[in-house]
Parts: structure tokens; sequence; C-alpha cells
């Protein structure tokens, strides 16, 4: 029986790449190089900031340069974070589908709180999730289980009766030693050298409302 659903964030209920790869192709102009384009970056924005400064500067800066980088990214993000940003298609109707139901649900995500709130308050987001855990929330962030640990406790369900649903292998990893049901957003930001079938979710959605399945199957068990 299921008792909560948990998401992650960035390729999961929001499509965030317009902005975050605008970030940084602003990012390579100021540093006096070409933008790259929109389809190269898009699978690399779950990987956040610093995933997105690898991608665009290589793999080769030193420590204190990727530094720079990253910390100047996130400034240039923070200016324009909800231009282009929008829920997922059918994203909407799930969470109030999720709603109805009677089950709390919330996000567990690797972004700073302070972007995450933003964003959040800019789509309306906030209000009805039951948690919001952020990637400086604790002290551990995802494939460390802690964050969706927490989450349950707040969500006051336990672990096995949660699902979470994310578009990276950390999410997966994160969910199944936290012991919950895994299910693998694979219209989000996936490269093309990765394999979701490998990362031994317990399932993948290739649209959003395709939730509402496993969910009616669940209420049945």
């Amino acid at each position: 029986m299921i008792s909560a659903v948990l998401f992650d964030l960035d390729g999961t209920l929001l499509d965030t790449a317009p902005d975050m790869v605008a970030a940084t192709n602003r990012l390579l102009v100021e540093e006096n190089r070409s933008p790259m384009p929109f389809a190269a970056l898009r699978p690399v924005v779950s990987h956040g900031s610093t995933g997105l400064v690898r991608a665009a500067f290589g793999d080769e800066l030193g420590p204190e340069r990727m530094q720079r980088l990253i910390t100047r990214f996130l400034e240039l993000y923070a200016q324009a974070l909800a231009v282009n940003t929008v829920l997922f298609d059918g994203v909407a109707e799930l969470l109030e589908q999720i709603e109805d139901r009677g089950l709390p649900w919330g996000i567990v995500t690797n972004k700073p709180q302070r972007l995450t709130e933003r964003v959040l308050d800019e789509l309306n987001l906030f209000a009805n999730a039951g948690c919001v855990i952020c990637g400086d929330s604790l002290e551990q962030r995802k494939p460390h289980p802690a964050p969706l640990q927490h989450a349950a406790r707040l969500l006051k369900s336990r672990p096995e009766t949660c699902i979470y649903v994310g578009d990276a292998e950390r999410d997966i990893q994160a969910g199944r030693a936290a012991g919950m049901m895994t299910v693998v957003a694979s219209y989000g930001y996936i490269q093309a050298h990765e394999s979701p079938d490998t990362w031994q979710a317990d399932g993948s959605l290739r649209h959003p409302l395709e939730l509402q399945d496993w969910l009616h199957d669940a209420s049945r068990t």
C-alpha cells in the first residue's frame, strides 16, 4: 500500500533545462567561448551546476577554476531561474490526482535550498508539498538515502510504503538504499551513454501521468 509519493525536481517535476542551459551559455560568453546547442546541454541538467560546467568547459579544470565557474553559474542562474521553466506536461494533473487520493507528496532534490524555494514560489508548487528536502538541507545528499528517509519521516510514512520518482541514477540509488519503490522519469534529462534499464528501478515512466497506473495497482495490493 502506497502511503506517500516523493519526486526529484529538475527533470522530473520541472523542465528547468531552458533556464539552466541559458545560464550555462551566458557563462560561456563571459568566458569568451561560444554558446553550446540546447540539445547538447539538456541531458546534463540533472547533474546540476557541476555537470553543466564540466560539459561546457571540459573535465580538465583545476579545482579553483571549477569552483569559480560553478559560483558564477549559480549567480547567473539565480538572476533568471524561472523565465522559461515550466512543469512537465501532465505534472499538474498528476499532483492533483495524488492529492485527490489523500496521499501526501514531497520533493527531494540536490538543488540548493535558496534556488529551490525561489523556483517553487514562482511556479506555486510550494503550498501543497508535504516536504521539500534540498541538497543542503542535511549533511548528506543523494545518492545517500538520508534525504529520502528524512522526507518519509516528515510525511509520517514508512520508506517501504513510499514511491520515489527521479530521472538520474543517483535518484534510484538513493531510493533503493532507503527501501523505497523507485521509478525512473525517462522523459527527463538522461544522457545518451546512460542506461536506465541497468539502474534496477521498479519501473519507468515515459510521461508523468503513467504514475497513475502505479498508484492504482498499489492501492489494490
